[in-house]
């Protein structure tokens, strides 16, 4: 057997020892962690905003678009998002998470607010699939970043909490629409451009705390660069002894050898995911294209649901959103602690499960014809209470279950495979809806995104991988870190 150093490409050089992930993982919860959580985490509130603008349409009369182009508008920011994610989750990989998340940002400020200057429709959707782009970026990007620096025993709570404020967002742009859109306020070619400058100087405040976020030290410590690594760790100590709090020493013993400079070429990545990891790609696949459909086939048709079935006016959609929100944003805010304390597996079945059960409760009703709309809102807000949380734990587990080296790319793709699956939903579930006079068809369709759903839970919990409370090195050993060759 030979002793000779090799990382996955099968380059060989000296070893590197580090402490970096030990050192990380050993730290208290401090200011530094809030940081990252707002500098952070806000992009999906940036989302979720940018989703409620446009769903508004408040610029179809002013710019003499028609519903088919305020549809195609939604589609384009979505493949924005698929082309976002695909490409900058790459160079989040290759160039570093600092310098991702910062240009990612910048191109949704610009293009955002560049789409509220629009003065026709060619415009507008050229801009909302360059601010899609930026935040499908984000995605990849800061999903990486975060789960490499929070310590192993909260990271999962928080990373499902930020994934989750993506409906404090879209709570927020559906409160600024109420304005905004409100011709007494506002001119009817004014309202709309306003909200589209919203996010933009939201971001601006972002993107100064960003500057002052450091470069993830594991990726550091991946890509040949160890000592800046060990400096920016360093510095992280020093911020969390400022505020009183004592470091043990890390032993020794827990240090990684490392070697290559952190380049994995397409065919490694295909064998790590078809060959190393087939069991946790089928989890990943399934868990992002389940709660895909599940989303979209609600999300983007309740207001016809409420209309057709209920009777409900078109501007009062507005106000059952506010609940449908808020029990979406509370999920993965209540719930996300007990992914890292009871486990990964048990949380997505019971929150994958409890969706699906309350939604195929809430069909048989529906058949049934004794739902008023606010009781139709009322089962959806309990079934996405758990549905949210599990939604944001499918992010998280992408992100923490395959090799360091991989993790923008890998998020990018899984990403990008849940966006189209779930682009199928809205077209398939406005064709169930129809008229509204038939509930037979919508019945169906709740049992089926019902029956999807706890598809996805079944497999996450057979298949799932124990996460809770692991370094990220003891859940998947990075590429670059030494094995003997024999």
């Amino acid at each position: 057997m030979s002793n000779t150093p090799t990382t996955a490409e099968g380059a060989t050089g000296a070893p590197r020892r580090s402490l970096v992930p030990a050192r990380m993982d050993r730290l208290p919860w401090t200011r530094f962690h809030w940081t990252i959580v707002v500098g952070l985490g806000f992009s999906w509130v940036l989302d979720g905003l940018e989703i409620q603008i446009v769903a508004s349409a408040g610029f179809q009369a002013d710019l003499g678009l028609t519903a088919a182009q305020v549809g195609y508008l939604g589609t384009i920011y979505l493949l924005g998002q698929v082309a976002g994610a695909l490409i900058f989750g790459r160079m989040s990989d290759t160039l570093g998470r600092k310098k991702l998340f910062i240009l990612t940002l910048a191109i949704y400020l610009v293009a955002s607010g560049l789409a509220g200057l629009s003065p026709n429709f060619a415009f507008l959707a050229v801009f909302r699939f360059i601010a899609g782009m930026g935040i499908g970026g984000e995605y990849a990007a800061i999903n990486s970043a975060i789960d490499e620096i929070i310590p192993s025993r909260y990271r999962g709570r928080v990373d499902i909490a930020i994934n989750g404020t993506y409906w404090g967002g879209a709570a927020l742009g559906s409160a600024a629409n109420l304005f905004l859109l409100n011709t007494d306020y506002f001119a009817e070619d004014v309202g709309w451009r306003i909200g589209f400058f919203i996010g933009p100087v939201l971001g601006l405040i972002i993107i100064y705390l960003r500057r002052h976020i450091p470069e993830s030290p594991r990726w550091l410590m991946t890509h040949g660069r160890e000592e800046e690594a060990e400096a920016t760790v360093t510095d992280i100590e020093k911020r969390v002894e400022a505020e009183g709090r004592h470091l043990e020493p890390v032993s020794d013993d827990q240090a990684l050898e490392i070697a290559g400079d952190g380049r994995i070429p397409f065919s490694v990545i295909f064998r790590t995911l078809v060959k190393d990891y087939p069991k946790r790609t089928l989890v990943a696949a399934t868990m992002m294209i389940t709660q895909s459909f599940l989303y979209n086939a609600i999300f983007f048709t309740y207001a016809l649901v409420l209309q057709n079935f209920y009777g409900t006016d078109p501007a009062s959609t507005q106000y059952f959103f506010f609940p449908f929100a808020i029990g979406n944003l509370l999920g993965p805010l209540l719930l996300g602690h007990l992914f890292d304390t009871w486990g990964r597996r048990q949380m997505i079945f019971l929150t994958y499960g409890v969706s699906a059960v309350v939604l195929a409760v809430s069909a048989v009703l529906f058949h049934m014809d004794v739902l008023s709309a606010t009781t139709q809102t009322v089962f959806w807000c309990v079934s996405f209470f758990f549905a949210s949380a599990g939604a944001s734990s499918a992010y998280l587990t992408v992100s923490e279950i395959f090799p360091l080296e991989l993790r923008g790319q890998v998020i990018g793709y899984f990403f990008a495979l849940g966006q189209i699956a779930g682009a199928v939903a809205p077209t398939l579930y406005g064709a169930l809806i129809g008229d509204g006079t038939d509930r037979g068809p919508l019945t169906f369709g709740y049992f089926l995104g019902a029956g999807i759903m706890l598809v996805g839970g079944v497999i996450a919990f057979v298949f799932g991988v124990a996460a809770e409370r692991k370094s990220l090195e003891a859940i998947t050993s990075p590429l670059s870190v030494v094995k003997p060759r024999s």
